[in-house]
C-alpha cells in the first residue's frame, strides 16, 4: 500500500477495513494495468492468418482494461486512499509477468487466457476482504470484473487450437 494516510471521511466502513479493502485493490489494478500493456503489446505485435480478427480483439480487449483500471483507481479514492499510479508501483503489485520477447500467435493467446485467470483470482481474494467489511460497493465492481475476464478468458481460449 502507499505510505500516505487516509483521507478521513464517514462511510460506515472503518479506516482500517478500508485500508485492507484498498491494499487488495491495488494487487487488482497493478494485474489490471499489467495485463493491459501485455494485451496492447501483443495488438501491436500479432501476426499471421488470424492477424485481422485478433488485432480487433486485443483492441477491444485493452480498452476494456483501460476502462477497468480506471475504475479501480476511482474505487480506491472513493475509499480515502491515493491510487498507485506509476510503472515501479504496479510492478512490484502486480502477479503478471512481462514478455520480453515476442511470442508466436498461439503463445499470446495463451498468455492473455493466464493474465485473464490470474485477475479473475486477485479479484476473488479482493472480493473475500470487501465481504468481511460489508463493502457493497467494492464486491459490486469485484463482480463485474470477474465476470468481464472469465468471459474474455473464455473468448479468448476459443482462439487456440488447443483448449
Amino acid at each position: 500500500m502507499l505510505t500516505q494516510r487516509a483521507v478521513p471521511i464517514n462511510i460506515g466502513i472503518s479506516e482500517q477495513d478500508r485500508s485492507k479493502i484498498v491494499d487488495s485493490l491495488e494487487h487488482l489494478l497493478a494485474d489490471t494495468y499489467m495485463l493491459y500493456l501485455k494485451t496492447l503489446y501483443f495488438h501491436w505485435n500479432v501476426t499471421g492468418p488470424m492477424f485481422q480478427p485478433l488485432h480487433a480483439e486485443f483492441e477491444k480487449q485493452y480498452q476494456d482494461l483501460a476502462t477497468a483500471a480506471d475504475d479501480i483507481a476511482e474505487r480506491i479514492r472513493s475509499l480515502g486512499f491515493p491510487a498507485p499510479g506509476t510503472f515501479l508501483q504496479f510492478s512490484r503489485l502486480t502477479s503478471i509477468r512481462e514478455d520480453e520477447s515476442v511470442p508466436d500467435t498461439e503463445t499470446m493467446l495463451k498468455l492473455l487466457v493466464e493474465g485473464h485467470e490470474t485477475v479473475i483470482r486477485t479479484a476473488r481474494d479482493a472480493m473475500h476482504v470487501a465481504r468481511d467489511a460489508d463493502d457493497e460497493a467494492t464486491m459490486d465492481l469485484l463482480i463485474k470484473r470477474i465476470e468481464t475476464h472469465e468471459k474474455t478468458a473464455w473468448m479468448t481460449r476459443s482462439f487456440l487450437k488447443e483448449q
